[in-house]
């Protein structure tokens, strides 16, 4: 995998060395959740003390792993909820946090452990401070850490409130995606410290937000630098779409194919940062004259749009009710989107002040966007 990461150039010279002590099959654990394509949930357990090869395979292979489904509850419904992430992603978010020697980070969600350990390899563990907030996930972490040789700050507990008895940070990276940046993660970062993380909007999980930390009392500023997924932190997860329990108090044609709603992850990236709190799934409707296939959109708050694919421009193909209408507002941001040259979700960032509040912008502090 080390090879691979080079050759590719994921892996800077820098984390080299970290990267040869820590590897990551020292921290998947002996049982995982293997995809397949035969289980109801497209995953099946694997052990590896029945499939050794195919456990290794896994651990060694630049791909995800997962490592818990539904929060640890048994017979839910199959969502991952913890992994081991993408070892070329990691490389290239440890990268981005420009870490030197000196620094102290907060590594929020432990996770396997895995990249606590390669920020102690690289930096010292007694400047690493790592927060999981699941108990049986922190607790086998801190095993996989000591057994490697680590003895990072491990605490389990929110990783949104931070850890004031470690702060303040020099950088802050974080493996859950957040809608917000915890107030605590910039009060307890020093001016001029750097804060990594996966941000998204319930539409459209796909930034890594490099925050630069102000002056104290003063904004942050930080601008999306890649193009990534990763779970949710559970506090900020957004609610599922639903299907709706009213009827529509409007029917009509759509002006645009829902196809184009999601064309690329940039259009979707802008999008959702124009239509707060809306999120998508996708559903086949028994109640048109045929079965159709449709976007369901829902803002968690009593709106609800349903657009189908097929014939999107007769009448009656899009249904909305509530305050908003989601269907529109999504129509309208992608209208934004093409009037403003399609830009890359690299051109948008945020600014967070010191009391919390955020505003998204596109190219420039000076341009919000909302």
């Amino acid at each position: 995998m080390l090879a691979q990461l080079t050759e590719a150039g994921d892996l800077g010279e820098e984390w080299r060395g970290a990267f040869e002590r820590a590897p990551r099959s020292a921290f998947i654990p002996d049982e995982v959740w293997a995809p397949d394509e035969d289980s109801p949930n497209g995953f099946r357990r694997l052990r590896k003390a029945d499939e050794r090869n195919r456990w290794e395979m896994l651990a060694n292979a630049n791909g995800v792993v997962v490592t818990q489904l539904d929060d640890g509850i048994p017979d839910g419904p199959g969502v991952p909820t913890s992994s081991a992430s993408l070892p070329a992603l990691v490389a290239g978010m440890l990268g981005h946090l420009h870490v030197a020697e000196g620094h102290t980070v907060m590594d929020v969600g432990t996770g396997t452990g895995w990249t606590a350990a390669l920020l102690s390899a690289r930096l010292g563990e007694s400047d690493v401070t790592t927060i999981e907030v699941d108990p049986a996930v922190g607790h086998a972490a801190r095993k996989s850490l000591s057994a490697a040789g680590f003895e990072p700050v491990s605490v389990i507990g929110d990783g949104l409130a931070g850890w004031p008895l470690s702060a303040p940070f020099d950088r802050i990276h974080s493996t859950a995606a957040v809608q917000r940046v915890p107030r605590a993660w910039i009060e307890q970062t020093r001016p001029g410290g750097v804060i990594v993380t996966p941000w998204g909007t319930p539409y459209a999980n796909a930034g890594l937000l490099r925050l630069e930390v102000g002056e104290a009392g003063g904004p942050s500023h930080g601008r999306f630098v890649e193009n990534v997924s990763f779970m949710w932190v559970r506090a900020q997860r957004p609610q599922e779409a639903a299907r709706p329990e009213t009827a529509p108090d409007s029917r009509g044609a759509s002006r645009m194919d829902p196809e184009l709603a999601n064309e690329t992850v940039h259009a979707a990236f802008a999008i959702g940062l124009l239509t707060p709190g809306a999120r998508y799934m996708h559903t086949w409707d028994e109640q048109d004259p045929a079965p159709t296939y449709r976007m369901q959109l829902t803002d968690g708050r009593g709106s609800w749009a349903s657009v189908r694919y097929k014939e999107w421009d007769d009448e009656g193909a899009v249904h909305q009710a509530g305050p908003r209408r989601l269907w529109d507002e999504i129509t309208r941001a992608r209208l934004w989107w093409l009037e403003e040259g399609k830009p890359e979700l690299t051109r948008f960032g945020v600014t967070v002040t010191a009391d919390g509040e955020q505003a998204v912008w596109l190219d420039s502090p000076d341009n919000p966007i909302r």
